[in-house]
């Protein structure tokens, strides 16, 4: 982030929900639109031109969708933007795509400036879940319908101590930093440290990727299972 500025691309195939978006976040201070694409390609086309913090994703575009586009993102291993998709409704099941796309959290649409903000700083922080509790139920819904834990992630838990497991099943049901030291008794400072550690050894890139690591790996269940 340039100056602490959060530099935001918007990509979404409706000029209105672009250009309103664009005044809500300009509005804001410490965020600053770049960019405006209107669908996939776009996106990732004006993404490597531009170098954004955040890129607001609509899930559902013409052609290259959201979900492809957010993977396009998310997969160089060098790569630092964030995705916050966009959805009309909290149980879309292509968010839960996403996610496992590489998105770092989702939106609803119709969102007001307060939540779009916050998101979009949330996202560019890396810090914490997006609406843990909505995306822990979003996470928990559709891992329902996913296959069999991949081994070649579950292969890698193994990297993991006994205590960054614990840490990571805590992430994965939408506990904070503070909720999660005060569940081990230990300082916040410690949860911390335990999460920078799990990232790196799962190559993650933030704790939303962590929960969704937790359920495609069997880690972590979801609710009646």
């Amino acid at each position: 982030m340039t100056s602490g500025t959060i530099r935001v691309l918007i990509a979404d195939d409706q000029m209105m929900v672009r250009q309103g978006f664009t005044v809500l976040l300009n509005a804001e201070p410490g965020i600053e639109v770049v960019g405006q694409a209107v669908d996939g390609a776009d996106a990732v086309a004006q993404a490597a031109q531009l170098a954004p913090d955040v890129v607001l994703m609509d899930i559902r575009m013409p052609g290259t969708s959201g979900i492809e586009a957010t993977r396009l993102l998310a997969e160089p291993a060098d790569s630092t933007v964030k995705v916050l998709v966009l959805t009309t409704f909290d149980l879309d099941e292509y968010v839960y795509e996403a996610l496992r796309a590489g998105a770092s959290g989702f939106l609803l649409k119709d969102a007001s400036a307060e939540e779009l903000a916050h998101a979009v700083r949330v996202v560019a922080s890396g810090d914490a879940l997006l609406s843990p509790h909505i995306t822990k139920r979003l996470i928990a819904e559709f891992s329902r319908l996913t296959a069999t834990p991949r081994t070649p992630l579950k292969n890698r838990i193994g990297d993991l101590t006994e205590r960054e497991t614990e840490v990571l099943a805590l992430i994965a049901n939408g506990l904070s930093n503070a909720e999660i030291a005060t569940r081990l008794v230990v300082a916040e400072q410690t949860v911390k440290t335990h999460v920078s550690r799990i990232l790196v050894k799962l190559g993650l890139r933030d704790r939303t990727q962590a929960a969704v690591y937790a359920y495609d790996t069997g880690l972590v269940r979801p609710a009646g299972h």
